[in-house]
């Protein structure tokens, strides 16, 4: 792959990223939290890939082409592997933080883990596919990532606040929140890409048009009312979280 294909590859990605980054007004998350989430984001491509294939292996085995050919690898394959898997390596890199403790950070860190994922994919399908390949992806495949990621930070940010505020059960509500809404965004995502017809490529850009319309509007509502969305009531360095000082 050349220089200028490699760039294009990466572009939307970093575009998404410097974007999030710039909505965080109240306190800009760490750069080295973020690099470590986006590579965490990639590092997931592997569980995925191999989840994906162990429900490919013992799943119904639909013909190429059908309807429920497109049905299944899009939730059952890809939506619900890849982003159970984003979901658990966003959990393991930021829980814990010290650096969490604003409702928008649940936001930037789930577009980072999103975007890590969708680099690593749009430079393998890139080298691939070349040019053509990197445009369409830049202004679809990447962005349906990033979505997934937004609303993914959204419920895992409220996770976080309930579970800040021992809420057991709204917790576990709001981590279910965190995988059905991305499942569901990057399953019909998929399956309309899946079936191939005019239809469903018609219904496929309406959708993430829409998509961009309803994320934008979330983005700039969460990190508008960022100020009032802290975790914390008291003084961070008089509350530990999880065995770490806060700051």
């Amino acid at each position: 792959m050349s220089n200028g294909l490699m760039n294009l590859a990466l572009l939307p990605g970093v575009i998404i990223i410097i974007y999030i980054f710039r909505k965080d007004k109240v306190e800009h998350e760490p750069i080295g939290l973020i690099l470590k989430l986006l590579a965490l984001g990639a590092l997931s491509c592997i569980p995925a890939v191999i989840l994906e294939n162990l429900v490919t292996a013992f799943g119904p085995g639909y013909s190429e082409g059908t309807v429920e050919y497109a049905f299944f690898e899009a939730f059952c394959v890809a939506a619900l592997c890849e982003e159970l898997c984003k979901y658990g390596l966003l959990r393991l890199g930021s829980w814990k933080s010290r650096h969490f403790d604003f409702r928008f950070d649940a936001i930037v860190y789930g577009v980072s883990v999103a975007v890590g994922f969708a680099l690593l994919e749009n430079v393998l399908y890139v080298m691939e596919g070349g040019l053509q390949v990197a445009l369409v992806r830049a202004v679809l495949s990447v962005p349906l990532h990033a979505f997934c990621g937004v609303f993914m930070g959204i419920f895992y940010g409220a996770a976080k606040k309930y579970s800040i505020m021992g809420q057991r059960k709204k917790v576990r509500a709001a981590a279910w929140g965190g995988l059905l809404v991305p499942i569901l965004i990057h399953g019909i995502y998929d399956a309309l890409a899946f079936l191939g017809t005019l239809y469903a490529e018609i219904l496929l850009l309406a959708f993430v048009v829409f998509m961009y319309i309803i994320a934008i509007r979330y983005v700039n509502k969460y990190a508008r009312e960022d100020w009032r969305a802290g975790f914390y009531t008291a003084p961070l360095s008089d509350m530990p979280l999880d065995g770490e000082n806060q700051r």
